[in-house]
């Protein structure tokens, strides 16, 4: 099959490098599911993650493939299966540490997808996974988010910002958000009642008393963000696994896939509550650059797709 795989890894996502590869198709094994991919977005992030460039028992990776959530059809399935058939639609993620899903096919287990909503193409579908997840498991499981609460979302315009906005409105809270100049319209559009530039204004001259503050930046805006949770409030973050900060360290998680959350969000996106966010679709040649450049996806919001040829 083909696929992208990661030749040579470094502390930067710019200078990571990338070949296109012909390699043996997958199989399912007992428990798991065979996907034949038709989209997978590209996320960034992920080269930086732990689980991209080293097995569970800590040794290096050779040649992985990335690209952990996509959207596709059952091809096959796995002794022990129930509920799957070959030719289902369906999307969602696979393992961390698995060979991802910038490939015609990968593996995954049937907790980690559901069913292709009607209303939603492969690639919107595929865009959907980490980032939607994320913003789930990030107010709810981690933040315990309650109604009426007042909650800052630092980077409300990137992937998993937009969801957050999304869902925490959906859930009755008072929203806030950092974002650029040229994306205020899009944030109020998702649900935040305020923006802050943060180019022009410091968190503290215009932020106190938050219930809740959810980090997708990192840096600066979060050092500026902790004095601004009230006594008893909660910080999420999912930038930086490697801070030495305990703060931070504390506060930090990696999304993981969950079938019940999903269907949860699959139900309000084919009820039009949630909407996905596409920048660019592309090709599986396209894909290396997609990773290291901001060329392709642009100012565009959502997330660069991968489809393949043959599926698109």
């Amino acid at each position: 099959m083909k696929c992208v795989c990661i030749t040579a890894a470094t502390d930067a996502i710019e200078t990571f490098e990338f070949a296109l590869a012909e390699v043996d198709t997958p199989t399912c094994g007992e428990g798991e599911i065979l996907i034949r991919v038709h989209a997978a977005a590209v996320t960034p992030s992920e080269l930086l993650w732990s689980p991209t460039t080293h097995a569970k028992d800590g040794s290096p990776r050779v040649r992985p493939i990335p690209g952990h959530e996509f959207s596709g059809t059952v091809a096959a399935v796995g002794g022990g299966v129930a509920g799957m058939v070959p030719g289902q639609a369906v999307f969602g993620m696979n393992d961390w540490y698995a060979n991802g899903a910038l490939a015609e096919f990968c593996v995954t287990q049937p907790e980690m997808v559901v069913t292709l909503p009607k209303n939603l193409s492969f690639a919107a579908a595929a865009s959907v996974p980490i980032s939607a997840l994320t913003a789930w498991q990030g107010l709810f499981d981690r933040g315990d988010l309650r109604a009426g609460e007042k909650v800052l979302v630092l980077g409300g315009a990137g992937a998993v910002g937009a969801y957050v906005i999304q869902l925490a409105r959906m859930h009755g809270a008072e929203i806030l958000t950092t974002a650029s100049e040229g994306k205020h319209d899009f944030v109020k559009k998702l649900g935040a009642e305020r923006v802050i530039d943060p180019s022009k204004d410091k968190l503290a001259d215009v932020v106190t008393g938050m219930d809740l503050i959810f980090d997708t930046v990192g840096g600066d805006l979060l050092e500026q963000a902790w004095p601004l949770l009230r006594k008893g409030g909660r910080m999420v973050t999912i930038v930086d696994e490697n801070s030495q900060d305990p703060r931070e360290q504390a506060a930090f998680f990696i999304v993981n896939g969950d079938r019940t959350q999903l269907s949860d969000i699959a139900m309000l996106l084919d009820a039009g509550y949630l909407a996905p966010y596409v920048a660019a679709e592309i090709g599986l040649e396209r894909a290396p650059a997609a990773f290291t450049s901001r060329e392709i996806r642009g100012n565009r919001p959502g997330k660069v797709v991968v489809t393949m040829s043959d599926q698109a």
